[in-house]
């Protein structure tokens, strides 16, 4: 076994020893217990990953933020392999604090913007709520200038050259670069699928500088809801499903066949990914 399929394995028996129940209707926890079909293709989705569920598992913020926190390991145990391939001083976090988004280089600029309409309820109203807090960020450190010359004298230290770059750290008001911001869905629900598109709106509107990778990760079973969120562009670059794998063989072995195919389109239409993908995704 290779070592990243081992650690998508790990990362399985991680969510199912925490995070993955049955309820009282019987229906495991990523799945909408009011729905047959979501109810029979977690099922079936469950049973191909194969690891035993646990007794309980938390419920509402909770079980969003442990399934953030497992995310994230998973994404900088693999992320790092891949040293040689995207080299780089990175980051991984999944408390952002109060500053949010406003302490990577891109986004530096909002904090001021925030204290203007903290202090204005009528500015804030005409702005709206520039405030983002991703469930998990990847960020880069700026480099030294001994990291930069490693190989050759790339810069001089009497060099007035690239004296505006964020990625040279003894640059003025040099930041942390944000390099990717992961929003995470345990499951998909119709009140709530739109959450990670605005959020990911204003991180391409109101940044300075490079997009970052803007990516969701969900568990949700039904292709209907994950369509939501994965069709169309301009915002997310991609959805990753935590076992797309499984979920397509237990989508092709129900009598869904419309789920099966839903799936298949959106992963030829490059719209949706096995976790496994993000890790190679990111050093792109």
């Amino acid at each position: 076994m290779s070592i990243l399929a081992s650690l998508r394995a790990d990362y399985h028996r991680e969510l199912f020893a925490e995070l993955v129940a049955r309820r009282e209707s019987g229906a495991p926890t990523m799945a909408d217990g009011s729905s047959q079909t979501s109810i029979a293709l977690a099922d079936g989705m469950c049973g191909r990953i194969g690891y035993p569920m646990a007794d309980s598992a938390p419920t509402g913020q909770r079980l969003g933020s442990q399934f953030g926190q497992l995310t994230c390991r998973f994404i900088q145990s693999a992320f790092d392999l891949l040293g040689h391939v995207r080299p780089g001083p990175w980051r991984y976090s999944t408390e952002q604090g109060k500053d949010g988004i406003t302490m990577y280089e891109q986004y530096a600029h909002l904090a001021e913007l925030r204290r203007v309409m903290e202090s204005n309820a009528e500015i804030k109203a005409i702005l709206g709520d520039y405030y983002i807090t991703p469930d998990i960020v990847i960020g880069r450190e700026p480099l030294d200038d001994s990291e930069i010359n490693r190989h050759q004298l790339v810069l001089a230290d009497d060099d007035t050259l690239c004296s505006h770059s964020p990625l040279r750290r003894s640059n003025e008001g040099s930041n942390m670069l944000l390099h990717g911001s992961v929003s995470c869905k345990w499951s998909i629900r119709s009140d709530r699928s739109q959450n990670s598109r605005t959020e990911a709106l204003n991180l391409i509107r109101n940044r300075k500088g490079n997009t970052p990778h803007i990516v969701v990760v969900t568990f949700e079973p039904m292709p209907s809801r994950i369509a939501s969120i994965a069709l169309g562009t301009g915002d997310i670059d991609c959805t990753y499903h935590v076992a797309l794998y499984e979920l397509l063989q237990a989508a092709k072995g129900s009598p869904y066949e419309d789920a099966a195919t839903l799936l298949e389109d959106m992963v030829r239409g490059r719209r949706l990914r096995d976790i496994s993908d993000l890790p190679l995704d990111l050093a792109i």
